[in-house]
């Protein structure tokens, strides 16, 4: 431990990290230690990267073997300042699973929730949306106590969903919104996520059209590569809220955004934008701002516990995405999925969810069940124009 100061040396050490690639594109690491204690983190990625992923941790092992895992920021600079290359997804998404898991150490340490161990809940319960579209979606989102949904554009062709006409049905997505707002009624929320499929003057054509149904917001109206100067032109013209963040990496990544207050909401991904850590520095980036956050689904409970015990304490959280393999409330029906991790199960009612106070996430991984479900490659679907050009996915 001669790297580490004497005071700051706990007696517990980092001894193994071990990596879990699981069917639906998921990567969950495992950090055990001298003391017994192990922590759970999830490092999941979409598009056949999870084995990657799971490379760049065991990378990144030999920095933390032996090390105090409660000196969670001391790790991360290490984590982050060791390795020359800093940014990009594949290395923000194994850092964030290694930092979640040293949280959940700590946790567990400390016999406390990760949302003490940040400051203490700002709020009781966590509000949250589910997915779905049309009359049908509104109707299963009452069904279960949300009065908030997030639905997408329908911008491929009604018979063909891999293909976007030329000229994009602008009436056809406004009127799904529309009757979506009728069937719902004015105390009901609805998230549009564009998915970046929109250019600059599609996305301000369709915020115009659909600000008397007073959606939410709109996610990814325009595509996240490049600077944000398209985001700016749109953001002046529109007064419809936006909001973007899913696909941005540390805060780095956020600093002009929120510098130039370019959204009314961020929802950074908590297993690809740093980890727990990061995604609290955001926060209070977005605070200063008076931007609100959600926090982007992930691909399994592991990072939704882990966002719901930041909604509980960051104060401009105001909403949390919730998916059914997530939450038992929202499936229709049973699989393996639902022995895949041991402890808490998200109670849901009226719309908002609650944490036990159990130490950590609150979660342990089943690795029997995990090694029987091993990762299976899954490309995504190809979007194309109708002149058969490609389109972001």
């Amino acid at each position: 431990m001669e790297d580490e100061p004497k005071a700051k040396y706990s007696g517990i050490e980092i001894t193994a990290v071990d990596t879990f690639l699981v069917e639906g594109n998921c990567c969950f690491v495992k950090i055990r230690t001298n003391a017994g204690i192990s922590g759970l983190g999830e490092g999941s990625i979409s598009d056949n990267k999870v084995g990657t992923i799971a490379q760049c941790i065991k990378d990144m092992e030999g920095h933390l073997i032996g090390k105090d895992p409660t000196n969670i920021e001391y790790l991360w600079q290490g984590l982050y300042r060791w390795n020359r290359w800093h940014v990009g997804v594949l290395f923000s998404t194994a850092l964030s699973a290694i930092d979640i898991a040293l949280w959940d150490i700590l946790g567990k340490i400390a016999g406390l929730p990760i949302y003490k161990l940040l400051g203490g809940a700002a709020r009781d319960k966590v509000r949250i949306y589910t997915g779905g579209s049309g009359k049908s979606g509104v109707q299963f989102a009452r069904s279960i106590g949300c009065n908030a949904i997030k639905t997408g554009p329908p911008v491929t062709k009604v018979d063909d969903n891999l293909t976007l006409p030329m000229p994009w049905d602008l009436g056809r997505a406004v009127k799904q919104i529309e009757e979506m707002r009728l069937e719902a009624g004015d105390d009901f929320d609805i998230l549009i996520d564009a998915h970046g499929r929109l250019n600059p003057a599609m996305a301000l054509e369709y915020c115009k059209a659909i600000e008397p149904y007073r959606p939410f917001w709109v996610e990814e109206p325009i595509q996240v590569e490049g600077t944000n100067d398209a985001l700016e032109w749109l953001s002046d013209r529109t007064s419809v809220p936006l909001c973007m963040g899913e696909r941005n990496f540390m805060k780095w990544g956020f600093q002009d955004i929120i510098g130039k207050r370019l959204v009314s909401y961020l929802n950074p991904d908590v297993v690809h934008c740093g980890g727990i850590s990061e995604f609290k520095k955001i926060a209070a980036m977005a605070e200063a701002q008076y931007i609100q956050v959600s926090p982007h689904i992930t691909y399994s409970k592991v990072g939704i516990t882990a966002e719901i015990h930041l909604g509980m304490n960051c104060p401009n959280s105001v909403i949390q995405e919730m998916g059914s393999y997530a939450a038992e409330p929202l499936k229709k029906s049973t699989d393996w999925r639902d022995e895949l991790f041991f402890g808490h199960k998200f109670q849901i009612e009226n719309g908002f969810v609650q944490l036990p106070d159990t130490p950590g996430l609150g979660l342990d991984l089943n690795e029997d069940v995990a090694r029987a479900h091993p990762y299976k490659p899954q490309l995504r679907e190809e979007l194309r124009f109708e002149d058969g050009s490609v389109e972001d996915n």
